[in-house]
């Protein structure tokens, strides 16, 4: 029987914090059996990873999918780098992109969608310093904002 809907595996919650998110792309991932019998298991990591465009072809490096525990022999390399699965239009304009000062191309999220493998990138331009603040800033605002609220409702 086959799942419908999505199920997260690994999310990168870093990236919100180290770019300004200008677009994302799912992309289908090129796996072996076993690797996709650890994703099931939710054995992955994605904090390390990062995208790589060569020959007109997508990769990903760096993501970490630990070996599977019955799967002795036919184990791959854990940080092996896996082809990405994604249109030559999608993958020319993420490469034209790139090649622009400050933009790169990071993993966000890794999940099953109707049983396949998916990775969620996208097309990300580095903050500075001062915005890292400025993004922090806002959201305390906001809880603060939510928490007075709160209170007020609780009074009346």
């Amino acid at each position: 029987m086959r799942e419908k809907g999505e199920k997260l595996i690994a999310n990168n919650k870093k990236v919100y914090h180290d770019y300004f998110i200008e677009e994302v792309y799912e992309a289908g991932i090129e796996l072996v059996g076993t690797e996709v019998k650890s994703l099931r298991e939710g054995h992955c990591s994605i904090k390390e990873a990062f995208i790589g465009v060569d020959n007109g072809e997508i990769f990903i490096h760096h993501m970490h999918i630990n070996p599977y525990e019955k799967g002795n022999i036919f184990n791959r390399d854990p940080l092996r780098k896996r082809k990405l699965l994604l249109h030559k239009v999608e993958i020319r304009k993420l490469a034209q992109k790139r090649e622009a000062a400050g933009y790169t191309i990071v993993p966000t999220k890794v999940y099953f969608k109707n049983g396949k493998a998916k990775v969620e990138i996208a097309l990300a331009r580095g903050k500075k310093l001062y915005d890292k603040r400025e993004t922090l800033a806002k959201k305390d605002a906001a809880r603060e904002a939510e928490r007075d609220f709160k209170v007020r409702n609780i009074k009346i």
